[in-house]
């Protein structure tokens, strides 16, 4: 039996669309995680004209919409879903956290193609902004790169 490390080399695919997902709330932090992840699907041989296509969504809550409606639609082999969301003094980063995990598990559970969770949840902005291109990397790439293995294990099964 094979194993898969995510830090093996990408699959290589061919005819592969992927839709991005980006919420505008702190879009200082969901553009990087948008341009990280364009730049690992075309890295990767995507062309971003027509392999990539990224929507714009008012903030993390509307991702699983967002999303449910390009699965609907038929026309990707993955969709990546990238937010931002940085807890405040009151529970709302609880409830919006809840509610985009909770959807994205169901999307998951219950659809034919794999949806990318890559919403940062941080306590603070510095912890996003390290999430973001900074010290800790790019998870806008690294969702990208989950895609990719997502879309190679959908296909060989």
């Amino acid at each position: 039996m094979s194993t898969h490390n995510p830090t093996d080399a990408l699959p290589e695919l061919e005819n592969v669309r992927i839709a991005v997902v980006a919420a505008r709330w702190n879009s200082h932090i969901t553009d990087p995680l948008t341009a990280g992840a364009v730049e690992t699907l075309t890295a990767a041989g995507l062309d971003s004209e027509e392999d990539i296509d990224v929507y714009r969504v008012p903030g993390a809550v509307e991702l699983t919409f967002a999303a449910s409606k390009l699965i609907e639609n038929g026309d990707y082999d993955a969709v990546i879903v990238l937010g931002c969301v940085i807890k405040g003094d009151t529970p709302h980063f609880d409830y919006v956290c809840s509610s985009v995990t909770q959807g994205v598990t169901h999307l998951n559970a219950e659809c034919d193609i794999p949806v990318i969770f890559g919403v940062i949840t941080a306590l603070d902005e510095q912890q996003a902004l390290d999430r973001a291109g900074g010290r800790l990397g790019n998870k806008g790439a690294e969702a990208a790169e989950t895609a990719l293995q997502m879309v190679a294990f959908n296909r060989s099964v």
